[in-house]
């Protein structure tokens, strides 16, 4: 196991759609240690793969002392008539937090490493965990589910950091 290092912005992997795992090998083993690894810090309440570099559809959580991963994850429910808003942020958008409305409730099922399926579900901070991790599958950031003015102030806050 290993603490990897996290991507950042405008690193292209973040903005890359990664590939189903279709083989769970040593590497895709590998993976998932590390990302129980790197997710197991202060502060962090979850990691998907492209923020340390492999474009695989692969996801651990870090969320009231559970951590846990998820391989292949689909967001397969979202509550349609309750939302939260709050200051969001991620590792790979280091120092920036911005309002952003997410369901309250998420469901999200894949597979685990011997392929059986799993369901993850929460609300409030799990459910926003897991629809800002499948975001990153899908090569989207938080950033890009800002309200348009709140985009611009944190597009121009990140240019001038960069």
């Amino acid at each position: 196991m290993a603490m990897r290092e996290i991507r950042v912005i405008p690193d292209p992997v973040l903005r890359t759609p990664c590939e189903e795992i279709t083989t769970i090998d040593d590497r895709v083993r590998a993976l998932v240690e590390d990302l129980v690894e790197t997710v197991d810090d202060d502060g962090r309440a979850g990691l998907a793969a492209p923020q340390i570099g492999v474009s695989l559809r692969a996801f651990s959580w870090n969320i009231e002392d559970e951590i846990g991963y998820v391989l292949n994850p689909r967001i397969t429910a979202l509550s349609e008539d309750e939302y939260q808003d709050g200051e969001e942020g991620c590792l790979s958008v280091p120092g920036l937090w911005y309002p952003t409305t997410r369901a309250w409730y998420a469901r999200v099922e894949g597979i685990d490493l011997d392929g059986k399926p799993v369901v993850v579900e929460g609300t409030e901070l799990m459910a926003r965990a897991l629809q800002h991790e499948c975001d990153h599958l899908d090569g989207m950031l938080y950033l890009d589910r800002l309200e348009k003015s709140v985009r611009r102030k944190a597009m121009r806050e990140l240019r001038s950091q960069l």
